[in-house]
């Protein structure tokens, strides 16, 4: 008994430090994830804070050479540009993403798998130029409408492939006991599957947003950009993205400085969606 005691002492001690060590590299790396985060904030925020006032939030942007003006029809055209996105993009991913989970292993459901997954790898401006030659181009104009096709056409996949993820996630015992109750297959997966994966899905589809609102490539071939207030679908609309990339290649200090403040309430809207998708989403079955 005193041999094996003192034989499994030393292993209880390795067993111990190895767990430090991979607790403590765990950690470290933890935080050089954060590291980068941090230093953008930083840099945004020594940057642009200075540029952020009330006209910068209300008033149109000045004319070429002149100090001053705002973005204010910049935002509004980028909450434009993902709303109708959303309207466009979110049902058919959706719809996409259950169809999946329901019938992972169909023929077609490989297909349309295959297919979000290469349209989740495809470059921004590919998309861009996609719409721009079947939309843009057919309409005679960009246009917000052709602005928004081309970041539902990015939307589509992303939310595809949440939807499926988080579907296959809900337990079937929820499923069977749909069934047993007489439910049909599709009033099973609307009454019980959908709302037992809601959460996970809202938070899929706000992650999915965000990532599209600081899209600036398929909006040059498309939305191309309007120094004026703009609301209708037809006509050139400005964006948060475009300005950034507009007033950063530009020669003028003052307007180096409002591509900065952009960036930041751009990256503020996108922190804000990730927050809500993390603390306003709560799980309908969860207590409390």
């Amino acid at each position: 008994m005193a041999v094996a005691s003192s034989r499994s002492a030393p292993s209880r001690s390795r067993r111990k430090l190895v767990n430090v060590v991979m607790l403590t590299l765990t950690g470290v790396s933890a935080f050089l994830v954060v590291i980068p985060l941090l230093l953008i904030f930083y840099h945004l925020l020594s940057a642009g804070a200075g540029a952020l006032n009330l006209d910068f939030f209300t008033q149109l942007p000045a004319p070429v050479g002149e100090t001053g003006g705002g973005m204010a029809n910049a935002i509004l055209g980028t909450f434009l540009l993902v709303f109708y996105a959303g309207v466009m993009g979110i049902p058919i991913g959706v719809g996409a993403g259950v169809y999946l989970a329901e019938a992972s292993r169909s023929p077609m459901a490989n297909t349309v798998r295959f297919v979000a997954d290469v349209m989740n790898g495809i470059p921004s401006i590919v998309t861009g130029i996609f719409v721009w030659a079947w939309v843009v181009l057919a309409m005679g104009r960009f246009s917000l409408l052709a602005g928004s096709i081309a970041l539902a056409v990015m939307l589509i996949p992303m939310v595809t492939r949440t939807t499926e993820e988080i579907v296959r996630l809900v337990p079937k015992e929820l499923k069977e006991g749909g069934v047993a109750l007489g439910l049909t297959r599709w009033r099973t997966t609307l009454g019980i599957v959908l709302p037992a994966a809601r959460s996970g899905i809202l938070t899929g589809i706000l992650v999915a947003l965000a990532r599209i609102a600081g899209e600036t490539a398929p909006l040059l071939f498309t939305a191309f950009g309007n120094p004026f207030w703009e609301t209708r679908l037809n006509e050139p609309i400005s964006a948060l993205p475009l300005l950034i990339y507009q007033y950063a290649i530009s020669p003028y200090d003052d307007w180096h400085r409002q591509a900065w403040a952009a960036s930041l309430v751009l990256i503020g809207l996108v922190l804000m969606v990730s927050l809500a998708a993390r603390f306003l989403i709560k799980n309908p079955y969860r207590q409390g």
